[in-house]
């Protein structure tokens, strides 16, 4: 799901990593905002509460809306460097990299939201931020590896996306490829994992609170363990014949 970027990944590999980022995506989402209020996977509706916080002259929501908007931006800049500064060593390295980073970052909310967590501003912008800067990290790097086919963690792109590419589909003028199949495919994916984890985000979070941040890492490390795992196999089968 890792080992591969561009045009060398097959669209089994693209469906897995859609499928399973945005479902991440989802999940975080809706827990951002059932805990917090506040977006925490896309800054569209950031952008918007921004401009009404200018217009209001509030200058502390202000502050708080362009530290957001700004970690989104440092998270996706953060991994898209790390993915050109590690690929030459290593393509799964270099993609892994940020999901640990964000892996940690979440772990980190799930620890703190369920211990520590008192309820204050600060607190809730902090731990917002905290999020929106994993969120950034997660997109930023499945748009790299996947030459901008997928993005996990907002739809408004997704949905001009899908759009053109079912026009070209159905238009009588354009040739039926299987490129253009294949992204539909994939952005019907994103689209229905994206809803499916906005729905179990929300009724986990109500079930089990902050602990649910727990659950996402582990969906993460799935990612990780795809491309480990045929690996450790080969490395145990050899020891075994070497026996």
């Amino acid at each position: 799901m890792l080992r591969q970027s561009k045009g060398d990944r097959t669209l089994k590999e693209n469906l897995l990593l859609a499928s399973s980022t945005a479902f991440v995506s989802g999940v975080t989402n809706v827990a951002g905002m059932v805990a917090f209020l506040a977006f925490t996977s896309n800054i569209t509706g950031h952008v918007a509460n921004l401009a009404k916080h200018i217009v209001a002259q509030n200058f502390h929501e202000i502050i708080v809306f362009v530290v957001w908007l700004f970690l989104f931006f440092a998270g996706a800049f953060s991994s898209n460097f790390i993915v050109h500064s590690l690929v030459h060593k290593s393509k799964y390295k270099a993609h892994a990299t940020p999901i640990i980073i964000e892996i940690i970052l979440l772990l980190f909310v799930a620890i703190y939201g369920h211990n520590f967590y008192n309820e204050t501003n600060l607190e809730r912008e902090i731990v917002i931020g905290v999020i929106i800067f994993s969120m950034g990290l997660q997109n930023s790097m499945v748009s790299t590896i996947s030459g901008g086919l997928i993005k996990s963690t907002h739809l408004t792109g997704l949905f001009t996306d899908l759009g053109g590419d079912v026009s070209e589909w159905m238009h009588p003028n354009v040739e039926k490829t299987k490129v253009i199949r294949n992204k539909i495919i994939i952005r019907l994916t994103v689209l229905s994992f994206y809803f499916i984890g906005a729905i179990a985000g929300g009724f986990l979070f109500n079930l089990y609170d902050f602990a649910i941040f727990y659950f996402i890492p582990l969906i993460l490390l799935t990612i990780l363990y795809y491309d480990l795992s045929p690996v450790a196999l080969h490395k145990i089968s050899r020891l075994f014949e070497g026996r």
